[in-house]
């Protein structure tokens, strides 16, 4: 008798899980690490936690290798930031390494691409400052989207070149 109940303990705490993970990949997409940590936080066992993401996987509604596409083009297109940065940014999302090193093999163009992008159109806005401001201001700005000094220098010379033609 005991076992039985404890089945359908098990079976309503799946369903519940399963409700939670539903309603949190309906806000928006999630990684397996992310609706893992979520079920934790809500009380539920490793067990069920188990479950309910295989569940989801089986469906097609937790796709950590698409998901960080779709994160990546999000990192290098929309917020600018460099690779490094961008990799950064899928961690914290609870990509894993494998999967993040796998979507971003032989990229190395791709930050001096970017950081001009930036810088392109940053600059209409310093255009009033002098040079030396204008500099300084996009080093930072590269610097806080993680581009590396190699990258900014390679920029800012190709800025002199143009601002002296």
């Amino acid at each position: 008798m005991i076992g039985l109940h404890d089945k359908k303990s098990e079976a309503k705490d799946f369903e519940k899980a399963k409700r939670h993970a539903l309603k949190l990949l309906s806000y928006k997409a999630r990684s397996q690490q992310e609706i893992e940590e979520r079920l934790k936080k809500k009380g539920f066992t490793d067990k069920i936690i188990s479950s309910t993401i295989f569940y989801l996987k089986e469906i097609g509604l937790i796709d950590d290798l698409s998901l960080a596409k779709n994160l990546k083009i999000k990192a290098l297109n929309t917020k600018m930031l460099s690779t490094n940065g961008a990799k950064n940014y899928l961690i914290r999302h609870g990509i894993s390494r494998e999967i993040i090193e796998e979507i971003f093999h032989k990229e190395e163009d791709a930050d001096l691409i970017n950081a001009l992008k930036l810088v392109d159109r940053k600059i209409k806005s310093l255009r009033k400052y002098s040079s030396e401001i204008i500099r300084r201001r996009l080093y930072e700005l590269l610097l806080r989207k993680k581009y590396n000094h190699d990258i900014i220098m390679k920029v800012l010379k190709k800025l002199n070149l143009e601002v002296l033609k």
